[in-house]
């Protein structure tokens, strides 16, 4: 189970948006990465997220180029889990590489606002929206990314699986 706030955004939210270039540049600190995240369409992300925020959005989120730095500075920042009626499917697999849990909802960015109190149930893939009593069904995901998320992405799933 997953709880936070909703930090809304909207369509085709690309990876340049997310953490843009200029940072990459001078850094792969996630930490410090984190400090730029989505900046460009809200400045206080950072700061807003830090007590664990979870990102509703539209559809083809992550779009753009495999900048695997992506997903990285969301989680860095505090996100806890993205919700959107559809990802690009690169952003997507790097997310759950990085044990970022992402779910794809139809008319999540309809029925979700701004500071909604949210809980998520990545096994069963429902959204409960606590601000407005009402609850959703995104796709399940499958148990191999359940186990990858779990262990903290696939690099530790990896190595657990190893041992």
């Amino acid at each position: 189970m997953i709880s936070g706030k909703a930090m809304k955004y909207g369509n085709n939210v690309n990876t340049d948006v997310i953490i843009p270039a200029k940072y990459l540049v001078l850094t792969l600190d996630p930490v410090e990465l984190a400090k730029h995240a989505m900046e460009s369409l809200d400045p206080l992300f950072s700061k807003k997220a830090q007590g664990g925020a979870i990102i509703v959005a539209g559809r083809n989120f992550g779009c753009g180029s495999s900048r695997e730095e992506a997903p990285v500075a969301l989680k860095h920042a505090g996100t806890k889990c993205v919700l959107a009626e559809s990802f690009a499917r690169i952003f997507y697999r790097n997310a759950i590489n990085i044990g970022l849990p992402v779910l794809e909802c139809p008319r999540i960015s309809s029925k979700v606002e701004e500071g909604d109190e949210l809980t998520v149930n990545l096994e069963a893939g429902v959204i409960e929206n606590r601000s407005k009593n009402s609850t959703l069904q995104a796709t399940r995901l499958p148990q191999f990314i359940m186990e990858i998320l779990g262990d903290g992405g696939l690099i530790e799933h990896l190595r657990k699986q190893l041992k």
